[in-house]
C-alpha cells in the first residue's frame, strides 16, 4: 500500500511538466492546478482501475484454467473485446463508451467461451497448453482483422489510433463513470469465487467432494473476467501482460490461496500499469509511448521467464 501511494504521486508530479512533491500536495500555482486537476489526477484514477480489473481478471483465468500463462491478453479476451469495439465503431458508427461498452462485454464473453470450449474439447477439464494455443490464435486472427478494419476506413477509427495501443491518456472520468459499476460487479464475483477456486484447483473430483459447486464456479469466474476485461478493455483499449505477471508476483508472496492472490493482485496490479504510464512519459520526453507498448516491451521477456521454468505447472 505505501508503495502504491508513491507510485500515485509520482504518476501526478512526472510528465511532460514535473511538479513538485509539495506542490502536488498543495498546489497554488494555477498552470499546475490544471495540470493535475484536468489532466494528471484523472489519467492515475484511471490507471488504477483498469490496473486493478486487468490484475483481477488474470488471476482468475489462471486459477480457474490452471494455467500460469494465462491471462486476459494471451487468451484473446482482450483482443476480442477490441475487436468487437472495432466493430461497434466501424460498421455501426457507435463513438461513446456508453455504446461500444456492451460490445466490449460481448467480445470479452464470446472469446472467453470459444478458447475454453476449444482448450476443453474430449476432455473433462481444459487443457493448459490448448487453451493458450487456442487464445493465441484467436487472439491474432481478431487483431489481424481490427488492424485491417482500421486501415480500410482510417477516417472512423482516427479516434481509435491511441486506444488500440493500449493508453490511459487523455481518459477522463466521464469515460470511467459508465463503466465502473460493472467493475465493481466484477470485483464482488471474483471475491465470492476465490474461496472455491482453492478448491477447483486440487481437481474437479477433489473439489466437487470438499463442497464446492464446480459448475457454478466457472460460470461465476467467466462472468468477473468477462466484466473486468471488456471494461478495462473498453475504457483503455488492450493492454497486455499485467494479468500475466502480477498474479505470480502475488502467489511468490502469499503462496496458493486465491484469496490472499486476488488480495495482492489488487494493489500490485495499478502499481505496475502506473509505473509503466510513467516510464512511458519519461523515455521519450515530451513525448510519450503508449502505456500497453511499455507493458508489452517489459511483459515479453518475463512470458519467455516463465516459460523456461518448470515450477510454473505447479498452480
Amino acid at each position: 500500500m505505501v508503495l502504491l501511494v508513491v507510485v500515485v504521486l509520482a504518476s501526478i508530479a512526472i510528465g511532460a511538466r514535473d511538479i513538485p512533491l509539495p506542490a502536488v500536495l498543495h498546489p497554488t500555482d494555477v498552470t499546475e492546478r490544471l495540470i493535475i486537476r484536468d489532466l494528471r489526477f484523472p489519467r492515475t484514477v484511471v490507471g488504477l482501475i483498469v490496473g486493478i480489473a486487468l490484475g483481477v481478471s488474470g488471476a482468475l483465468i489462471q486459477a480457474l484454467t490452471r494455467n500460469p500463462l494465462a491471462d486476459p491478453g494471451i487468451l484473446g479476451v482482450g483482443p476480442g473485446a477490441a475487436f468487437f469495439v472495432a466493430l461497434a465503431v466501424g460498421v455501426f458508427g457507435i463513438g461513446s463508451i456508453t455504446g461500444y461498452l456492451w460490445f466490449a462485454f460481448a467480445g470479452a464473453l464470446v472469446v472467453t467461451v470459444v478458447v475454453y470450449v476449444i482448450g476443453a474439447a474430449g476432455r473433462r477439464t481444459a487443457d493448459p497448453v490448448r487453451l493458450v494455443l487456442a487464445g493465441v490464435a484467436l487472439g491474432a486472427v481478431l487483431g489481424g482483422i481490427t488492424a485491417a478494419m482500421t486501415l480500410l476506413d482510417p477516417v472512423a477509427f482516427d479516434a481509435m489510433r491511441f486506444w488500440s495501443a493500449g493508453t490511459i491518456a487523455d481518459r477522463g472520468l466521464a469515460v470511467v463513470w459508465p463503466v465502473l459499476p460493472f467493475l465493481a460487479i466484477g470485483l464482488i464475483l471474483a471475491a465470492i469465487a476465490a474461496a472455491p477456486l482453492n478448491a477447483i484447483a486440487l481437481g474437479d473430483d477433489a473439489a466437487s467432494a470438499l463442497g464446492a459447486h464446480v459448475t457454478r464456479t466457472r460460470v461465476v469466474v467467466v462472468a468477473a473476467v468477462t466484466l473486468l476485461a471488456g471494461g478495462a478493455t473498453a475504457i483503455a483499449g488492450p493492454i497486455g501482460f499485467v494479468g500475466l505477471m502480477v498474479p505470480h508476483v502475488a502467489r511468490w508472496i502469499t503462496g496458493p490461496d486465491q484469496r490472499w492472490i486476488l488480495a495482492y493482485t489488487t494493489v500490485l496490479a495499478p502499481i505496475l500499469l502506473l509505473t509503466a504510464d510513467v516510464l512511458g512519459r519519461v523515455v521519450m520526453r515530451p513525448g510519450e509511448i503508449p502505456v500497453g507498448i511499455v507493458t508489452a516491451f517489459v511483459g515479453a521477456p518475463v512470458l519467455i521467464v516463465l516459460i523456461r521454468r518448470t515450477r510454473v505447472s505447479g498452480l
